[in-house]
């Protein structure tokens, strides 16, 4: 008796749970929004561009003056070292014990015009020697004022300051791109659900419908007013209803758990689909659109790097495979003294000019070749980008095409829908009443399944060449503004 009591309960809670379970109406905007706050997609494509947002930030600190210290703080060395003996004329080796310690306090600025680097220092040293001779030293260089230059090198500064901020522009386009992508995925996940759904409530009403005839048909036949064999087409129809039920019953649920799990929903949510409305007609100029791509879409852009660094390589090369010659030149003070409050009593004068230069006499062509490369990758970079963008611009003017043509495809749809559910229902009425045979009751049904088929495969269809046209533009041409906007939104910047 126990155990029956609480099968009941469990009964009566099941029921209950299940009534208060809520069924969440879904537009196609809002899937969409969850989408893009909450998929594993947009969380790549948010973390990818904060990789290179801090890295084109990295990009802007090297460009400001940097403040280094470099210290030693502590060298000690026991070893044998060599002395002159001036009484016996000769080289000696003696035991000698030292301990060292330096720090260097350095200021530099680099200058991406001429690819040279500013610096102001200063330094302090100490050393004591242990032994049969012990003393301490210290020197210091209270300030030196100094510049370095690659006279024929290669100007690494200029090139980053062309490249990184093209790089840091392509990421923001991407990550707009990335999310209008999103914005694709989660359209034919809705319309997947949203023909799903309507599936099945049509094969929950066609089964519905199929008994009633059925029944109807039953009564008929019974004043031999329909055949044996028009009764028998009606029960199979009536049990085709029923296994086309389970069926969709098995395609919605699929359909449904594929969108909660790309919406990263709870797994006993219920979605119900609200389809969107006859969207307002909208004809695109491909030429508009093209505009646009080649200003906003994140591959131009990424062209337009792969040529900026094909070039910076053949620079580089050509730079590198002749004479190379660097000149360093600063003027500060210095001393040494045998306390620390001596060295920096009265300092010395200090200049220093250097030039380096090295000249390749033999390397058996590795240098030739770097180059030749070099310049080589650059003609096969051009050529790769020109065939890019030309597929890129055809596929943007075969979208747009595909654009227009739906907005009349979903009209004609419309117009079929409505007429196809005007057939059946006449065609239902007039069976019936014993005007119409089965053969065209069935002829209606099958065209009424199939035109609201066709008017949700238009809409669908739309919503995707649309979603695709702002992610190849990145721009809405329904409300005529760039997306630039969605990227303000996200990352506040």
């Amino acid at each position: 008796m126990k155990i029956k009591q609480i099968c009941i309960v469990s009964c009566l809670c099941g029921i209950w749970i299940n009534t208060k379970a809520q069924i969440m109406e879904l537009t196609l905007e809002r899937v969409i929004a969850i989408a893009q706050d909450s998929s594993i997609q947009a969380f790549k494509a948010k973390n990818v561009y904060m990789s290179s947002y801090w890295a084109y930030r990295s990009f802007k600190a090297a460009r400001l003056p940097s403040l280094m210290l470099d210290m030693t703080p502590m060298q000690y060395n026991r070893d044998f070292t060599s002395r002159y003996d001036s009484e016996n004329d000769l080289d000696v080796y003696r035991r000698q014990q030292s301990l060292y310690s330096s720090a260097r306090l350095s200021l530099e600025q680099n200058l991406d015009i001429t690819g040279g680097t500013f610096y102001v220092d200063s330094e302090l040293g100490y050393r004591r020697l242990f032994g049969e001779t012990t003393y301490n030293q210290f020197s210091t260089i209270p300030i030196r004022i100094g510049y370095s230059q690659p006279v024929l090198g290669f100007n690494e500064f200029k090139w980053q300051k062309k490249i990184e901020p093209l790089k840091y522009e392509k990421a923001k386009k991407t990550l707009i791109s990335d999310l209008e992508q999103i914005s694709v995925t989660s359209t034919q996940y809705f319309f997947n659900l949203a023909i799903a759904q309507i599936n099945y409530d049509m094969a929950k009403d066609n089964v519905e419908s199929t008994d009633t005839l059925y029944h109807i048909g039953r009564e008929r036949q019974k004043i031999t007013s329909i055949s044996q064999s028009d009764l028998l087409t009606l029960k199979l129809d009536a049990i085709n209803a029923k296994n086309t039920l389970k069926n969709a019953e098995i395609e919605l649920k699929r359909a449904m758990f594929s969108l909660i799990s790309f919406l990263k929903l709870d797994q006993h949510s219920q979605i119900r689909i609200v389809l969107p409305d006859r969207p307002k007609n909208i004809v695109l100029s491909p030429e508009l659109a093209l505009q646009y791509a080649r200003k906003n879409n994140p591959d131009f852009l990424s062209n337009r790097q792969k040529l900026l660094e094909a070039q910076q390589e053949v620079e580089k090369t050509k730079r590198t495979s002749n004479l190379d010659a660097s000149f360093n030149a600063s003027i500060g003070y210095n001393q040494v003294a045998s306390n620390f409050a001596g060295a920096y009593r009265k300092p010395l004068e200090q200049d220093i000019i250097s030039i380096g230069i090295r000249i390749p006499l033999l390397d058996w062509g590795v240098r030739k070749g770097k180059a030749n490369m070099a310049r080589n990758n650059l003609n096969i970079t051009k050529l790769t980008i020109e065939q890019q963008e030309q597929e890129l611009e055809e596929n943007i003017l075969m979208t747009v095409n595909d654009f227009n043509v739906q907005q009349d495809l979903i009209i004609s749809a419309e117009e079929a829908l409505s007429l196809a559910n005007t057939v059946y229902e006449t065609t239902k009425q007039r069976f019936m009443i014993g005007k119409a045979d089965i053969n065209s009751l069935t002829l209606s049904l099958n065209r009424q399944t199939s035109a609201r088929n066709n008017y949700i495969n238009a809409l669908k269809q739309y919503w995707i060449s649309y979603y695709t046209i702002r992610q190849q533009t990145l721009y809405d041409f329904r409300k005529q503004e760039t997306l630039s906007i969605i990227f303000e939104k996200i990352t506040g910047l």
